[in-house]
């Protein structure tokens, strides 16, 4: 098989590749056949074809090529008929693109169809018969139906071939569209007498190899005179007629005629057209020569019909001539919009001019009709640019954002220029896919937000929001708590953050008056890749709670000495005797501090300023006040609940120091002798517990002890020796103490601590165990309580 290539190349645009490519091969190949290795020819390797989803893209629906990606091969896909492809064309070939993707290229291949001699030279009829006057002269010419071969070149009809020859000859005219008319001429004058009907053969012969040929039987008649044959005024008529136009209507009107008379000059019309459509779209009147249409005429299906009229008389004498029939194009067919290739979604971070869609644009029109513009809306960023000749491309024209727009319904129109206009349009649906793009941002620059201190530990503080415009996993957000130091301890032993929700928690518990305030940054991070984040600044402000009581700054309260302020006997009514001075670590009304008199020796004597703690006299001071004024004076804060602070106010009235020294010499040993006092007599308790039980458990196991002795000797029959322990002496036939131990528990005026001492009489204080009643104690108390005099021991006996 003899195949040629022809390889052109062009470079369009930086986003499409277009290129063209020619074959030629002969038609009737078998299926699967190759046509071409198209990978080599158009430099492209064989897994680009594979990746670029190559495919063949064709106007038509049939296909008669198939492309072989893995081989790089383009084969014949179904059997070719180039009289059936291409009825009218001496020249046909295929025309179609290949497709590629990722980047987006095409490349138009030709494929030229080459003829075989397949097809036998045909007569439409296989006899025509004629009548012939025998009084014809020699030269008389009558036109014979020509032969048609579908094929071309040199395998089209070539010569005809007429036997016998006796008194026939062939003659043949070419026409200026190629054709050949066959005419056949009388060389020798008929004789009806001799010969009424001759039969004669006529073969069309090709030039192909192998040869082919047609025949048809012609019969001829032998008539009587009839000398004179029709006549066209014209040979050639030529008419134009609108496509569309309706049946009925007349195209051209052709006359002849006949010198003869009577029936012999009676001519009748009729068209010898044999293979063509032309009688399925005219007729000829056969009494006027009228050419009419009886079908449709469409100027994109036949462009211009040659009709062969014939005009006869009744005795049989014929004449020729021929109908040139100009289509006139009118605007009737829309321009129709063919999609090649395209892509729904692009990303919207492509470049700019990136290859979106391939259109190809085709209208059956001709001239102005079938010139066409192609436009889109300029509302979007996409243009529209001509790769080549009805070939557009629908390129990224400006930066694509899909937070703006996350869909493009792109209307296409073409219009052609005919008049009136027809157009057409497509609407390509293209969705934006997202990039992360977009950092989160927060719905304010800086956050406050406001806790009271002594809160739970996990206690919800406030929430922070940030939205990203990206969508899907590059909007997904997340919450981070960045590193950071308060005081330095770490942010994190202050607050948590949720990475899902951004909900601040408190991860301890807060004390304003350790810290009232402080900040930290939280990060907001989306999810994609690479990813992107912003931060906000937070500022926690702790308010405060009433959690702490005042604070008594002066007078100062000691343990080991007493303060006390003086006020002269001769002090004037509202003298200034001494300022409480109190504080509250608290803040606001929580530390606002208030003072008033709780106690008082003579509370008619003092009072307190409620907001300043001034302790004033409200009377003049008397000789008959007491030297020794004690003040209690109670400071509350103005919180809810309200907190306090007592504090004792120790007043000296006396005009001399000694005076006062001598009443306050044993004032500062209260306490510390109070504090004694408790920890003897627990202990005194303890110890007299302690006895009380052992001999409590003595006693038991002294009578368990007798108890059994006492068996042993019952029944033995010995005598009974009564016991008695040590010490112990028989009075009045009872066990008793006859022994007196006293201990006296002193306190001294010059020492904080207690001694012991002995000498005093047991009597004040002793405990005796009555001789007449078993088991029954006396206490016997002194007159004085030991409570009220500090100087008086407190004295306990015991009688063991």
């Amino acid at each position: 098989m003899n195949r040629q290539v022809l390889l052109f190349m062009s470079l369009l645009s930086a986003a499409s590749v277009f290129g063209q490519v020619s074959y030629s091969i002969p038609e009737e190949m078998a299926k699967g056949s190759l046509v071409g290795n198209i990978a080599q020819d158009l430099g492209l390797e064989i897994k680009r074809l594979t990746s670029g989803k190559a495919k063949i893209y064709t106007r038509n629906s049939e296909e008669y090529m198939e492309l072989n990606r893995e081989r790089g091969v383009l084969l014949v896909k179904e059997r070719i008929d180039r009289e059936v492809l291409c009825t009218e064309t001496a020249l046909c070939a295929l025309h179609f693109q290949i497709i590629l993707e990722n980047p987006m290229e095409f490349y138009t291949v030709t494929v030229q169809i080459t003829d075989i001699n397949d097809n036998a030279p045909t007569f439409e009829k296989s006899e025509m018969r004629f009548k012939f006057s025998e009084s014809a002269t020699t030269g008389a010419k009558f036109v014979l139906e020509r032969a048609v071969d579908l094929d071309v070149g040199i395998n089209d009809l070539q010569r005809y071939e007429l036997k016998p020859t006796d008194n026939f000859a062939l003659k043949l005219h070419n026409n200026a569209d190629g054709n050949k008319n066959v005419e056949m001429v009388l060389q020798k004058p008929l004789d009806r007498e001799k010969q009424e009907q001759i039969s004669l053969v006529l073969t069309a012969v090709d030039g192909g190899e192998p040869q082919m040929s047609g025949t048809m039987l012609i019969i001829i008649t032998v008539l009587d005179a009839n000398d004179n044959a029709p006549v066209f005024t014209q040979p050639t008529y030529k008419a134009t007629v609108t496509e569309n136009s309706p049946r009925g209507t007349v195209v051209a009107t052709v006359t002849a005629s006949d010198a003869d008379e009577g029936s012999n000059s009676k001519i009748t019309y009729s068209i010898t057209n044999t293979l063509d459509n032309v009688r399925k779209v005219f007729e000829v009147n056969k009494e006027n020569g009228d050419v009419s249409l009886i079908g449709d005429i469409d100027f994109e299906t036949s462009r211009i019909f040659q009709i062969n009229l014939l005009a006869s008389d009744e005795g049989g004498l014929t004449d020729s001539c021929k109908l040139i029939v100009d289509v006139r194009d009118v605007n009737d067919n829309k321009p129709e919009i063919n999609i090649m290739s395209k892509s729904n979604v692009i990303s919207e971070d492509a470049k700019l001019k990136t290859v979106v869609t391939m259109i190809n644009i085709e209208d059956l029109d001709s001239g102005e009709n079938g010139h066409v513009k192609c436009f889109i809306s300029d509302s979007v960023p996409f243009i529209l640019k001509t790769s080549t000749n009805n070939f557009y491309s629908l390129v990224t024209d400006s930066d694509l954002d899909r937070e703006r727009a996350s869909e493009y319904n792109i209307t296409v129109t073409c219009s052609d220029e005919g008049v009136p206009s027809l157009s057409s349009s497509v609407t390509l649906t293209l969705q934006i896919s997202d990039v992360n793009d977009n950092a989160p941002v927060f719905e304010r620059s800086s956050y406050e937000a406001y806790i009271v201190e002594n809160n739970t530990p996990g206690l919800s503080i406030f929430t922070v929001k940030a939205r990203d415009a990206d969508w899907n996993q590059n909007a997904r957000v997340s919450y981070i708590l960045e590193d950071s130091s308060v005081n330095g301890v770490p942010v994190s032993s202050y607050v948590s953050v949720s990475a899902d929700s951004g909900v601040i928690h408190a991860v301890r518990s807060f004390d304003y008056e350790q810290i009232k305030d402080f900040q930290f940054r939280v990060k907001a991070q989306d999810g994609g890749s690479p990813l992107l984040s912003s931060n906000v600044t937070v500022k926690i402000l702790i308010q405060d709670q009433n959690d702490n009581p005042p604070q008594v700054l002066y007078p100062v309260q000691t343990g080991g000495s007493v303060v006390a302020e003086m006020v002269p006997r001769s002090a004037d009514v509202g003298y200034l005797v001494t300022k409480v001075v109190a504080v509250d670590v608290d803040s606001g009304q929580n530390a606002w501090l208030s003072y008033k008199l709780q106690k008082a020796t003579d509370r008619a004597l003092f009072e307190v300023g409620s907001q300043n703690g001034e302790i004033r006299t409200i009377r003049q001071v008397t000789d008959k006040d007491a030297v020794k004024q004690r003040l209690s004076v109670i400071v509350e804060d103005n919180g809810q609940p309200s907190r306090s602070a007592t504090v004792i106010v120790n007043v000296a009235v006396a005009d001399s120091f000694p005076e006062v020294l001598s009443e306050f010499t044993d004032f500062p040993h209260d306490k510390e002798y109070n504090d004694n006092l408790t920890f003897y007599l627990v202990l005194a308790l303890a110890v007299v517990s302690f006895l009380f039980i052992t001999c409590l458990v003595v006693i038991i196991s002294v009578k368990i002890y007798r108890w059994r002795q006492s068996r042993v000797l019952y029944q033995s029959n010995l005598p009974v020796i009564p016991y008695y322990p040590p010490r112990y002496s028989d009075t009045l036939g009872t066990g008793t103490l006859p022994h007196v131990y006293n201990y006296e528990v002193c306190r001294t005026t010059d020492s904080r601590k207690s001694d012991c001492k002995f000498g005093r009489a047991g009597s004040q204080n002793v405990l005796i165990m009555d001789p007449s009643s078993t088991g029954t104690m006396q206490r016997m108390q002194s007159e004085k309580s030991i409570l009220d005099e500090p100087d008086s021991p407190l004295e306990v006996s015991f009688m063991t």
